[in-house]
């Protein structure tokens, strides 16, 4: 092994540039804005013939097929970073094969003392 790639050993796997996966790219195509908390599933459509999806773009979809998942956790499984998965998926948004849903708003989300409330009720059965 040659000394300038001494830092790299077999656990560590391919070395891949973000860049690289993204095509050079740094903002997703879709006009839609990918929040860290936003859910995204599959929609379960095939890819069209003219889509060239790559293995991460493949990888992703298999990977948010069936139950929705934020954004955050998806970047974080895949061990990608999220401004890589925000690339893919606007890619993946442009073909229609996944959808992208907004986090909740904090207005619709149940209040604290609704919940303390539940949490009091289940403690007293």
């Amino acid at each position: 092994m040659s000394r300038e790639h001494e830092w790299v050993d077999e656990e560590a796997g391919p070395v891949v540039r973000p860049y690289a996966v993204t095509r050079g790219r740094t903002k997703p195509t879709s006009s839609s804005a990918l929040d860290l908390l936003a859910t995204v599933v599959s929609t379960g459509l095939p890819a069209p013939a003219k889509a060239e999806l790559s293995s991460q773009h493949r990888r992703l979809l298999t990977f948010v097929t069936g139950k929705a998942k934020p954004l955050a956790e998806v970047a974080s499984d895949l061990s990608l970073p999220v401004a890589v998965v925000r690339v893919l998926l606007g890619d993946l948004l442009d073909h229609g094969l996944v959808t992208v849903r907004p986090p909740r708003d904090k207005a619709v989300a149940p209040s604290e003392s609704l919940l303390r409330e539940v949490i009091n009720g289940l403690r007293a059965l």
